[in-house]
Parts: C-alpha cells; structure tokens; sequence
C-alpha cells in the first residue's frame, strides 16, 4: 500500500512506516497502525489479530482526539471478524469506510469477495484503486433490523458457515442455539466444539428452545441456528416422537409453531435463522420422522414468507432466492 502514492506502509504485523519529516504521524498500535496526514485524515491499517487486543470501547491514542479514523484496512480473508470488533470498539464509527483486502485462492473469486465485503458493509477496490482519505463517499450501507433472512440447505452444504459470515461485521451479536445438550453425544459435542471456535469472543450465547423470549428482547443482531433443532426440541418437549404421542401433542406443537412465527414477524433486531432443506434425501422410515419433516418443511415456507431475503447454500456457494 502506498500513502499520497510516495510512501509505501507495510502490514502492521510486518513494520512501521517511516513517513518522517512529511507531515504525517505515525503511530503503532496493538490492533494496528495509524497514519494522521496533515490535513486531518485518519487512516488505520489493522492487525489480522486486532480484535483479541480491543476491549469493547479503547480510548484514543495518546496525543488524539479520538479512537475512531476515517479509513480502516482490513484483511477480510485472514479475519472478517476484525470489522465487528473494530465497530464494538468505536475505531469505525458510523463515516467510516471500511476498506477490505487480502484477496487470495480462498476466496474463489473476485465477485465472491465483493459479495463478502459488501455483507460487513465494506469498500471491495480493484487493483491500484486510489482512496481518499477522509472518503469522498459515504461507506457502503449495511443491514440493520429489523430485518429477517432464512439461510435454508442441506446437511454439510455450509449454511451455518454462511449465517455466521453474514453477522462477522457486527459489533452486537447473540448467538441462539437450539441444539441438543452435547453430554452423552462425542460426535455431536465436536460438531458443537467447532462451531464454537468459529464465533467471535463477543458473541453471546444463548443454549435454550425458548426462541421466542430471546427474539422478544432481541437487540442488535441474532444467529438463531437452527431451526431444525428447535422444532426437534418442541416435538420432544411435547411428546410428538413417542409412539403414540399423547393426546394434545400435536396441538401444542402448533401452538408453539404459531408463537415461533408471530414472533419472527414482529422482532426488532436483525435476524439471520438457519434451517435444513428437507425432503431432498432420504424417505423418514417411521410415522414422526415423516412429521418432523412435513412441520419442518412447511415451518420454513412460512419463515421464509415472512423474510426479507432467504438463501440457499449448496456445497459452500450461496443462491438468493427471489
């Protein structure tokens, strides 16, 4: 990267850069370094690692004003998650332009990484693209609730992948999983393990089938993954996969169905649910295994009703659904 295109600024993790006698101050920092230009810009150059060293609001750099700059580099293929802290933090405020870098072979191509960079509300240059510094134009808008988005496939298609990558720009996230407790189940507590690594420390959780409570208070954005374990978790609660299920299972069932639905219409916060694509595979071989995929089938038609963007995921690519 080149400053006023005659100073050349290595990544922070690598050095700082020499700008003396030009004006600029320099100044490094644990979650990267900041350039001040004469004029009043401020640009910052994050670490891949900054947002283990941001606590949930820094104070200004000694000598500044202010934590928050105008321009903020971030290497969105090594840490996306670098923005969302970045914003929890007050480094990116609400003028500043995100600027996304590090497009390499795990990114599968150039419009993929537009697309990602345009889900955390960030700027996708091309090659040698001059910036100004403050930004002529205002930053790209992101989503904000209320808004509600299904991310619907199959199993291993990367929906919980690509639900978690849609909300790794946001500085206020609750994670709400619905599925079973992990105890007695090796296999199920890894899968768990793994999608715990993935989150970001500051993302919340909330282990727990009362959907609607966490919905009703929601603020700022929720990962409700998924829905598949949710209605599981309701037949079970319910009696529905006993053989026969009580009298008035059904019933309940629905009933709870109903809630789940008005309470999805109704939230305030930004919602992205994930759920499974059913009826593609195999034929369920008993009475409540067909059930579960006929509530679960018909849950997601209507989810997906009352949605303002659903997706569907297959094998790691991602499909908008008009």
């Amino acid at each position: 990267m080149m400053v006023d295109e005659r100073f050349p600024v290595p990544a922070p993790e690598v050095g700082v850069p020499r700008l003396s006698g030009a004006g600029y101050r320099v100044t490094a920092l644990p979650y990267g370094t900041r350039i001040d230009a004469p004029e009043g810009g401020r640009l910052l150059y994050s670490r891949p690692d900054a947002q283990h060293h941001l606590t949930e609001t820094v104070a200004p750099p000694e000598g500044h004003a202010s934590a928050e700059v105008d321009l903020a580099l971030v290497d969105v293929v090594e840490a996306p998650e670098t923005i969302g802290a970045l914003r929890r933090a007050g480094v990116v405020g609400m003028t500043t332009a995100v600027v996304a870098i590090g497009g390499d072979h795990r990114v599968h191509s150039p419009a993929e990484f537009a697309r990602r960079a345009k889900l955390w509300g960030a700027l996708a240059p091309s090659d040698g693209q001059v910036l100004s510094c403050p930004p002529s134009t205002w930053p790209p808008p992101r989503v904000r609730g209320p808004h509600r988005m299904l991310v619907t496939g199959g199993a291993r298609s990367g929906k919980s992948a690509e639900a978690e990558r849609r909300l790794l720009g946001e500085p206020d996230v609750t994670y709400l999983a619905t599925g079973p407790k992990s105890d007695s189940d090796p296999a199920w507590a890894q899968r768990v393990a793994a999608h715990r690594q993935r989150r970001p420390w500051w993302w919340r959780t909330e282990e727990t089938l009362n959907v609607v409570g966490v919905l009703d208070a929601a603020e700022g954005a929720v990962l409700f993954d998924c829905v598949g374990t949710w209605l599981a978790g309701v037949m079970g609660e319910c009696g529905l996969w006993e053989d026969p299920p009580p009298g008035g299972a059904a019933a309940e069932v629905a009933a709870r169905i109903e809630e789940l639905v008005a309470s999805w219409r109704q939230c305030t916060a930004r919602i992205v649910a994930v759920t499974n694509e059913v009826g593609s595979g195999v034929v369920p071989a008993t009475a409540s295994g067909g059930m579960f995929r006929d509530l679960l089938g018909r849950l997601n038609q209507r989810l997906a009703a009352e949605s303002e963007e659903v997706v569907l995921t297959v094998a790691g690519r991602v499909t908008r659904l008009p």
